[in-house]
């Protein structure tokens, strides 16, 4: 039973995790970059106010790293996202078996263990359309509840977007 409790504690720890992926131009000096801006018309892929949500907290979280938003950029942002919703696919299997002499039977039931979530795709792109184009990518995923209040969507975000730029700038190898 203790096992149990274990293994569904650590079940829903990291269900509710975010996985970041990076990737960035290796001869690019994040030392320059002073200063952002966000593209026109940006298809997000998110609502209107998912989008607020979104981009004042990566405003919050830049001002914190010593960049600030301006008219006349040093490089510009691009946000992407789609959200995904994954079939859980994993289950139980139950069997029940006899047999004797030549004769043998069996009955397979296969129990679905959780529900589908939902995960969202998150791309974040840093591009300089004056000298190297794209130098910086992140893409998270990460669960989220369509159903959410605005206070937890807010939340998720600032979970998110501490975790996206928590490498950022990269460092020099």
């Amino acid at each position: 039973m203790k096992n149990l409790k274990f293994l569904l504690i650590t079940l829903i720890i990291t269900s509710c995790g975010t996985k970041v992926n990076y990737d960035y131009e290796k001869t690019t000096n994040f030392n320059e970059y002073k200063s952002y801006n966000y593209f026109d018309g940006m298809k997000t892929g998110l609502s209107e106010l998912d989008t607020k949500r979104l981009i004042s907290t990566m405003d919050a979280k830049l001002k914190t790293m010593g960049l600030i938003r301006s008219d006349n950029p040093d490089f510009y942002i691009d946000i992407q996202s789609q959200d995904v919703q994954n079939r859980n696919n994993k289950n139980v299997g139950i069997g029940v078996g006899g047999g004797g002499g030549n004769i043998g039977g069996g009955i397979s039931l296969g129990l679905p263990i959780g529900a589908n979530k939902n995960t969202r795709e998150l791309v974040i792109e840093f591009v300089d359309d004056t000298k190297t184009g794209m130098f910086w990518q992140a893409i998270s995923e990460s669960s989220y509840n369509p159903n959410d209040t605005p206070e937890k969507r807010e939340d998720r975000f600032k979970t998110v977007i501490e975790k996206v730029f928590s490498t950022y700038p990269p460092k020099s190898e």
